[in-house]
């Protein structure tokens, strides 16, 4: 496995490939007594690996707390990493310098889960969106006022809605505000944290569906993190699955949904309900709770949850295997060496 890692983090990135974050890992520190010893960590992403190509999307999804929104942040360099690498347009993110990393934080953005909390009470909308704009010379002085507007109107706010403050909006205009602001500064990247999940059900399929036009007209890639797994599914190239900082599936969408290898996808993507009352529902219902990101299972930290489980699986890592395209990190799809 180490041999595996070595080669993966020596080898360059594909030029069609937007992003490229391998073997990530984020934990952060447990402090104890009185000088603030440390005593432990939570390893809150753990060896995780993925690719995101130019102008798609890939979903990610999990329980609460399983490290989804940390890798994100993690990957915009809004966290440092413990490990790994984070590939953007083939630079290494971590190792750019200050005067680098500034001219690509336009080129990556982030809309947060809540929009109100995200957003300045103290500032009109038009002043929220564009002073980021102001400080990277997005556009020149003279087509600011016009180069606003555009982005506003893109993500269907008005022109007279610049003077207005954050409170005079719905839940659904503010993350229209939010998707403004990201959008103002011509990114190529945008994670997407939980985006819709604040919000109204009618509101969020608006929201969704001006993700997916201004996709296609920006030629935007998302990071789109969710609980929500119809919306993933609606709106995703790709899929992973997190459990407890791991990676443990990663696939096409269309494949991961119709064929979920891990019995953890099992189980999660059988509660996603079927629109039908004539289709009786196979729920999987897990043994168990969510082991502790401080204390996580030796072995496949799954393994304490898991009908299916091995003899090995409670002290040997899982590989992460390739089944035609299809990556699972599972002891059941191997043979043991």
């Amino acid at each position: 496995m180490d041999n595996m890692n070595t080669n993966l983090n020596t080898q360059q990135p594909q030029p069609d490939n937007l992003i490229e974050v391998r073997n990530l890992k984020k934990y952060f520190p447990i402090k104890a007594g009185l000088f603030g010893r440390e005593v432990g960590s939570v390893k809150a992403v753990d060896d995780v690996s993925f690719t995101i190509k130019r102008g798609t999307t890939m979903g990610l999804v999990g329980e609460s707390g399983c490290g989804k929104t940390t890798v994100g942040k993690t990957l915009l360099r809004l966290n440092d990493k413990t490990d790994g690498q984070v590939f953007f347009e083939g630079k290494e993110i971590f190792e750019m310098d200050h005067e680098v990393l500034r001219k690509t934080r336009p080129h990556i953005q982030i809309i947060f889960q809540d929009p109100y909390s995200s957003l300045s009470p103290r500032m009109p909308v038009g002043e929220i969106i564009g002073e980021a704009v102001k400080e990277h010379g997005i556009v020149q002085e003279s087509e600011y006022d016009e180069y606003i507007t555009h982005i506003m109107q893109s993500c269907g706010l008005q022109e007279y809605h610049k003077d207005r403050y954050p409170h005079e909006f719905s839940g659904g205009q503010r993350q229209r505000i939010c998707i403004a602001r990201a959008l103002a500064l011509n990114p190529s990247f945008i994670v997407c944290d939980e985006p819709v999940s604040a919000l109204d059900v009618s509101i969020q399929a608006q929201i969704i569906n001006l993700l997916d036009d201004l996709q296609k007209e920006f030629g935007l890639a998302y990071l789109f993190i969710s609980h929500d797994l119809s919306v993933v599914e609606h709106i995703s190239d790709t899929v992973g699955v997190m459990y407890l900082g791991s990676l443990v599936e990663y696939a096409d969408k269309r494949e991961i949904f119709a064929n979920p290898l891990h019995p953890y996808t099992q189980a999660l993507f059988s509660a996603i309900p079927v629109p039908d009352p004539t289709v009786k529902m196979e729920r999987i219902i897990l043994e168990g709770s969510i082991p502790s990101p401080a204390n996580p299972p030796t072995g496949c930290k799954f393994h304490t949850r898991c009908s299916r489980r091995l003899e090995r699986c409670s002290t040997v890592v899982p590989k992460q295997v390739d089944i035609n395209g299809h990556m699972v990190a599972c002891h059941l799809y191997y043979d043991e060496e």
